[in-house]
């Protein structure tokens, strides 16, 4: 008997208490500082240390690894697959961060034949999958007759094929396309503010420099007012992180916040492929979320516009158990998929549109890279050399599939997350006035 390698033990923020957590066997709890010096030396306590399965025989946890992983690949066959979909890369506005600015320009115009095309397409090629759309971007819902019709067209065509829509959107032209959203069976509709308005209107504004913020919030408040579900993304990093404690008043002094049509994300401005933002702005995920941590410790206030994941805290905290081990983080060429108005295939949306990420076509032709697609439906944390043996790999994934590609040159590489760091603040935050009541 030893301890288990998916064990995760860490200290909690602030205090002098650890949490362990252990991902495969669903098992979570706060221990004294005594306590964890004793699971760290491998010394059952009580037997509690074994009945929670911290402490295991391995053969027994090579079976269990086996089983979860076997379910986990069953689990995901039946899952909703997203099905991205890019009419433009253009977009009317010049944010100061926007990444897509590093691509080179499209001629080709998007038709009604591609578009024929598409849904020919997810007719036949995922004829069996459970799926919904999402329209991407560039700005998906540009301001002018011809994307309209376009717009309209495409909705059209989803609603006879009983597809749901979601759309991503900066939101300035919302409240225009109020009624040909109207018409769809409309899953949700993202849209970014990046904080109150003055904050916003010094990072998201029209390429003519005008100010937006205005405009979408009044189209957030016509969706609201028309039941389509709005998911309100702030993207921040260190200019207007702060004012996450005015923002989120505002969200709850219009209401937002009670709405059953309203959630929220944060969004980190992070180099992708290409980012126009200085680095020295940015924040690298644990250091953000430390700051957050800390932003709500001050201002209680913000839990009711946004509470973080840290991790898997908010979901032991919100459902009294551990979610089902995560041996794969990334969704592409599985549950997700990308295609634009060229017609062609690609893995997801961080690869969408970047020259050499192309894995096929769906218009003219149908065509598949075979031996490409498979190294991305391959990839999770068994075939990743550096999780094999990482205590936090069943919390993690492996991250981003993409972001490790554009990194180490080749899918089967980690994007590690700071897991311990983020368990840490999470256990801090959502435990340290309630004892966790696990189901194991």
């Amino acid at each position: 008997m030893k301890k288990s390698k998916h064990t995760i033990l860490v200290p909690i923020t602030d205090s002098s208490d650890y949490f362990a957590v252990n991902p495969l066997h669903k098992s979570a709890d706060i221990l004294s500082e005594n306590e964890a010096k004793c699971l760290k030396n491998n010394i059952d306590v009580e037997g509690n240390f074994t009945s929670n399965k911290y402490i295991v025989d391995e053969e027994t946890e090579k079976r269990a690894f086996k089983l979860a992983y076997l379910d986990f690949i069953d689990k995901r066959e039946d899952e909703e697959t997203q099905l991205f979909f890019v009419p433009n890369y253009s977009c009317n506005f010049a944010c100061s961060y926007c990444y897509q600015e590093g691509y080179n320009p499209i001629q080709q115009k998007l038709t009604t034949e591609i578009i024929d095309a598409f849904f020919a397409y997810v007719a036949t090629q995922l004829a069996q999958k459970k799926k919904y759309i999402t329209i991407f971007g560039g700005e998906p819902l540009l301001p002018n007759e011809q994307q309209r019709e376009l717009i309209s067209y495409f909705i059209k065509k989803a609603t006879m094929a009983q597809l749901d829509i979601a759309i991503v959107t900066n939101g300035y032209t919302l409240l225009s396309y109020i009624d040909i959203l109207k018409k769809a069976h409309i899953r949700e509709i993202q849209v970014t503010l990046d904080g109150t308005e003055q904050v916003h209107n010094n990072r998201r504004y029209l390429k003519g420099k005008q100010n937006t913020f205005n405009q979408i919030v009044e189209g957030i408040d016509a969706c609201i007012e028309a039941e389509m579900p709005i998911n309100l993304r702030m993207v921040v990093d260190k200019e207007n992180i702060d004012n996450l404690v005015e923002f989120s008043q505002f969200a709850i002094d219009k209401g937002w916040t009670k709405s059953p049509y309203f959630k929220t994300q944060i969004g980190r401005n992070y180099e992708l492929h290409f980012c126009n933002s200085t680095p020295d702005k940015l924040f690298d995920r644990a250091t953000l979320y430390k700051k957050i941590y800390e932003l709500l410790k001050e201002h209680p206030h913000i839990a009711e516009f946004y509470k973080p994941a840290f991790s898997i805290s908010k979901y032991i905290a919100e459902n009294e158990e551990l979610p089902t081990p995560l041996f794969d983080s990334c969704p592409a060429c599985k549950t997700e998929w990308a295609f634009d108005f060229t017609g062609t295939i690609y893995s997801c949306t961080a690869t969408v549109g970047k020259k050499g990420e192309e894995l096929g076509t769906f218009y003219p032709h149908i065509t598949h890279n075979e031996s490409l697609i498979a190294e991305w439906q391959n990839r999770d944390i068994t075939t990743i050399e550096a999780c094999k043996n990482c205590e936090v790999a069943l919390a993690c994934g492996g991250g981003c599939a993409s972001v490790a590609k554009n990194k180490h040159g080749h899918v089967n590489s980690p994007d590690c997350r700071p897991i311990k760091e983020l368990l840490s603040l999470g256990a801090a935050y959502y435990f340290s006035n309630t004892p966790i009541d696990t189901k194991n």
